[in-house]
């Protein structure tokens, strides 16, 4: 399966760790963000990259060519930093089947082969992780609403008043009917083409989405103190015994 890797991002907030590379070239557990995401689709069956690139692109090109692992790589160019589903839409002309699609700044120890497992499963065109933080602050996340079965019934990007706090990580799988959603979705309050309104554009039409919850840990790495709390989690879990 083919896997998207959004990395074209500056990590403003990072700095002084992107004052000279671009975000996922921010190192965690001593490689970069981008190794770490990676490898972990290279585990649940990554079989060609494409990663959208932007700031610093060459930085990146220049040290992993054409390959990772002997997994082959293309580059897309997202030139304006516009929002999620705009990134998508660069990976579009390279993608030409289901795929997967990871945040480069986010560090997964979780059960992404679930995800993988339940989209073949339904043949849903959209699958995604999911997990639950505390209210105060889901609005700063995409989040689903739900009804009484458990059902999706709409997915909303950072709202003022969340209806849940269950919200998306950045790991997804999808049938290329994403990127004729994203192509649909209208500029948000922010100025940008939001993931979460793509996605629910696909619910109300009836498509097949389903959500599955986190059984692990990710840290989405936005700020300085959020790479020592990754570095802390993996020395943590590398060190606990075989089984436990």
């Amino acid at each position: 399966m083919q896997a998207v890797v959004l990395a074209a991002g500056k990590g403003t907030r990072l700095r002084p760790l992107t004052e000279d590379k671009p975000k996922v070239l921010v190192e965690v557990d001593g490689k970069p963000l981008i190794e770490d995401v990676m490898d972990n689709l290279i585990e649940v069956g990554a079989t060609e990259f494409v990663l959208v690139v932007g700031y610093m692109k060459e930085k990146i090109i220049e040290r992993y060519g054409d390959e990772y692992e002997g997994v082959p790589i293309t580059y897309a160019h997202q030139r304006e930093q516009n929002g999620l589903a705009h990134a998508i839409l660069q990976a579009e002309p390279h993608v030409d089947d289901d795929f997967m699609l990871m945040l480069g700044d986010n560090v997964f120890r979780a059960n992404l082969g679930d995800v993988i497992n339940r989209q073949r499963e339904e043949r849903a065109d959209a699958a995604f992780l999911v997990e639950e933080v505390p209210y105060e602050e889901a609005s700063r996340y995409g989040v689903l609403d739900t009804n009484e079965y458990g059902e999706i019934v709409e997915v909303m990007e950072k709202p003022e008043d969340p209806p849940s706090n269950l919200v998306m990580t950045g790991f997804y799988t999808f049938t290329p009917e994403i990127f004729h959603a994203c192509h649909l979705v209208q500029p948000s309050d922010r100025g940008e083409y939001e993931l979460p309104d793509a996605i629910d554009l696909l619910i109300q039409s009836g498509r097949t989405i389903d959500a599955i919850r986190m059984d692990g840990w990710r840290i989405d790495v936005g700020y300085p103190d959020d790479r020592d709390r990754a570095d802390e989690r993996i020395t943590e879990q590398e060190a606990e015994p075989i089984g436990q």
